[in-house]
C-alpha cells in the first residue's frame, strides 16, 4: 500500500542538478535549488524593446536528452545596465494586463537578491528563482535591483493570480497564494529571456480557466520517470497545472502494485518513482490526475484474470471489458483504487468509463442477454445494460469520494434516458462525438454538468495517426480552438461555456501505435501544441501575437 506524499520544504527542493550537458538527475534534499538550464537561456542574446503584446514560448526546465538547449551557464553581468527595457512583457501564456509607466525597467545582475522570508511560505519559490538567476536569497528589506516575493491574502484575482510591479529599479511580485507567486516568477524569467528584463509598469495576471494541462497515456507506451519529470518542468513554465496519467489499459498496467502484482507490466514505474514525480509536480503547482479506466480498457488486468472477462451471447470474449455482473470484477478495481489513491494527493481521480464493449454494440440487450436479465432484475422491466454500466460508474465514484477525491469520467460513459442517472458530481471529460448514440456537449451543459475540454479534433496527439487522427498543430489550436470548442470546430452556445461550466482542458497524448514515435519525438512534437493550449486556456481571447512570431519567440525563450 502506498503512503501519502507529504510535501515538505526539503522534499520540494530535491529537484535536479546537472550530470552532463543536456541531462539532469536527482540531488539530495536541501541542496540549493539549481536552475542551470535556465541560465543558458538567460545568458543568451535577447531581443529588447519589443512593444507589442503577445505570448512567448515555454521556458521549461526539461533536463531530458530531448532538450536541445545548451546547459553552459553564464552569470549575469554585474555592470550597471543603462539600456531601458521597453514594451510589454512577452511570455507564454501572454500576460492579460500590463500598465506601462515611465522608467528604465529592470534587468538582472549578479548583485541582485531574491527577497522573501527564507522560512516563509514563498521560500520554495524564492529558491527556484534565485537558482535560475544565479543570485542569493535575503530576508529583506528589499533594495535597488532586488526581486521581492510577498503573499497578500486579500489580493483580488483568485489563488493563481499575481501582480508584478517594476518600479525604481526593483521588482515586487505579490499574490494571494503560492501558486500565483510562482506564476509571477515564471513571467519574470520568460521576460528576461525574451526581452532582457522587465519594463517599468504593473502586470496584473490570472488564468481564465482553473484546469489547464497535459493528458499522458503511459499504459500503451512506457515513459520513464525522468521523461515525465521533464514534461512537468516544461508545463510549469507554461503555467499549466494538471498532468493526467492514464496508466492502465489493455496493453499494460504501468505502476507497481502490492495488492495485485500479477497485473503489472514488465516496464513500469515503481511507487518510489511515482512519489518522486508527484513531489516534483506538487512543487511546481501541478496536480497529477491518475486514471484506472473501467469497466472497459482492462486488458492488462484480464490477462491475469480471464475469468472476469465479458463474453457475448455466442461466448466470444469482448476485448478489454470486464463482466460487470461479476462481484469479482468490482472487487479488483476497487482494490486498485484504494491502493493507488494515497500515491496521488491531488483532488481528482479519473474513472474512465469509456468504450465499454457491451454498449458499443447496436443491440446491447440482444448481444449480452445475461446483462440484460440482470438489469431487469435490478431495475424492473425497463432496465437496460446501460443502467448497469451507469451504476458501475456511480459505485466507483463513491469509492474515490470516500477516499477524498472528486471523480472524472469520459463523456461516452454518460448515457441519456436511463433509469439510473450518472452522479451529478462526476465531471464530464469530453473527447469525442463518434460513438453510437453520441451526445452533443451542449446536452451535458444543459443538464448543469461540468465539462472539461479534450476535443479530439484539436487536442489528441495519437501515435501512428490511426482512425483518421492527425497530429494536431499548434497553429490550428492557436488560431481556431478555445475552451468553448468542445466538439469539432464549432463552439457551444454563447454563455454556456464560462469557466464555472467549462473549467478548462488538457492536451492529450495517446499511444495507440506505441512504436510510431520515440519518447524524444513525442516531446518535440507536442511542444508547440502544448504552448498554444496554454495560451488559449490562460486567455481564451484570440491572441494578439501572430502565429509566426509566437513560434519564433518559442525558440528564443527556450534558448535553442
Amino acid at each position: 500500500m502506498g503512503l501519502p506524499v507529504r510535501i515538505t520544504r526539503s522534499a520540494r527542493w530535491a529537484r535536479v542538478a546537472p550530470r552532463s550537458p543536456g541531462r539532469l538527475g536527482p540531488v539530495r534534499p536541501r541542496t540549493p535549488l539549481v536552475g542551470l538550464v535556465f541560465l543558458a537561456a538567460l545568458a543568451a542574446p535577447v531581443t529588447a524593446g519589443c512593444s507589442h503584446d503577445g505570448g512567448a514560448a515555454p521556458s521549461g526546465r526539461s533536463g531530458g536528452r530531448d532538450d536541445a538547449r545548451s546547459t553552459q551557464a553564464a552569470a549575469p553581468s554585474s555592470a550597471t545596465q543603462v539600456t531601458p527595457v521597453t514594451g510589454s512583457p512577452r511570455t507564454v501564456p501572454a500576460v492579460r494586463s500590463f500598465t506601462a509607466r515611465g522608467g528604465p525597467g529592470w534587468r538582472p545582475s549578479s548583485t541582485i537578491r531574491v527577497v522573501t522570508d527564507p522560512e516563509g511560505p514563498l521560500a520554495d519559490e524564492a529558491r527556484l528563482l534565485a537558482g535560475e538567476l544565479k543570485v542569493t536569497i535575503a530576508p529583506g528589506p528589499a533594495r535597488a535591483g532586488d526581486v521581492e516575493l510577498a503573499l497578500r491574502p486579500g489580493q483580488r484575482g483568485g489563488p493563481e493570480s499575481y501582480e508584478l510591479t517594476t518600479r525604481d529599479g526593483r521588482v515586487l511580485i505579490t499574490a494571494p497564494d503560492e501558486a500565483g507567486a510562482f506564476y509571477g516568477t515564471r513571467t519574470l524569467v520568460q521576460s528576461v529571456r525574451s526581452g532582457g528584463g522587465l519594463p517599468e509598469g504593473v502586470v496584473a495576471d490570472a488564468p481564465d480557466r482553473p484546469q489547464r494541462g497535459l493528458q499522458l497515456d503511459t499504459a500503451r507506451k512506457h515513459f520513464t520517470a525522468e521523461w515525465i519529470e521533464a514534461r512537468l518542468r516544461e508545463m510549469a513554465d507554461l503555467k499549466l497545472n494538471q498532468l493526467g496519467l492514464h496508466f492502465s489499459d489493455d496493453q499494460g498496467f504501468r505502476i507497481e502494485s502490492a495488492s495485485h502484482p500479477e497485473i503489472v507490466s514488465p516496464e513500469h514505474l515503481t511507487k518510489a518513482e511515482v512519489r518522486r514525480i508527484v513531489a516534483l509536480a506538487t512543487s511546481l503547482h501541478i496536480a497529477v490526475i491518475p486514471e484506472i479506466d473501467s469497466p472497459g480498457h482492462l486488458g492488462a488486468v484480464l490477462k491475469a484474470h480471464p475469468d472476469l472477462q465479458l463474453r457475448d451471447a455466442t461466448g466470444t470474449p469482448s476485448r478489454g471489458a470486464v463482466d460487470i455482473s461479476l462481484p469479482g470484477a468490482a472487487k479488483i478495481v476497487d482494490d486498485l483504487l484504494r491502493e493507488f489513491t494515497p500515491l496521488f494527493p491531488g483532488p481528482y481521480w479519473h474513472l474512465g468509463a469509456d468504450e465499454y464493449r457491451a454498449l458499443m454494440s447496436r443491440d446491447p440487450q440482444g448481444s449480452y442477454p445475461h446483462l440484460a436479465d440482470l438489469a431487469r432484475q435490478r431495475y424492473g422491466s425497463q432496465g437496460r445494460v446501460q443502467d448497469l454500466a451507469t451504476a458501475w460508474l456511480n459505485d466507483r465514484a463513491a469509492v474515490v469520494r470516500s477516499l477524498g477525491k472528486k471523480a472524472k469520467a469520459w463523456n461516452d460513459g454518460f448515457f441519456r434516458g436511463g433509469l439510473v442517472a450518472p452522479d451529478q458530481a462526476i465531471e464530464v471529460e469530453y473527447w469525442t462525438g463518434r460513438e453510437l448514440g453520441a451526445r452533443d456537449p451542449q446536452e451535458y451543459l444543459n443538464e448543469g454538468r461540468t465539462v472539461v475540454n479534450l476535443n479530439d479534433q484539436y487536442l489528441y496527439y495519437v501515435l501512428g495517426e490511426p482512425n483518421e487522427f492527425r497530429y494536431p498543430t499548434g497553429e490550428l489550436i492557436y488560431k481556431e480552438w478555445s475552451p468553448a470548442v468542445l466538439r469539432g470546430t464549432r463552439p457551444v452556445a454563447a454563455g454556456t461555456a464560462d469557466p464555472r461550466r467549462v473549467p478548462g482542458g488538457r492536451f492529450a497524448v495517446w499511444c495507440d501505435h506505441a512504436d510510431a514515435q520515440t519518447p524524444d519525438q513525442v516531446a518535440n512534437g507536442i511542444r508547440l501544441p502544448l504552448a498554444a493550449v496554454s495560451q488559449r486556456l490562460w486567455d481564451p481571447r484570440p491572441p494578439k501575437l501572430p502565429w509566426q512570431d509566437f513560434g519564433t519567440l518559442y525558440t528564443t525563450v527556450r534558448g535553442g
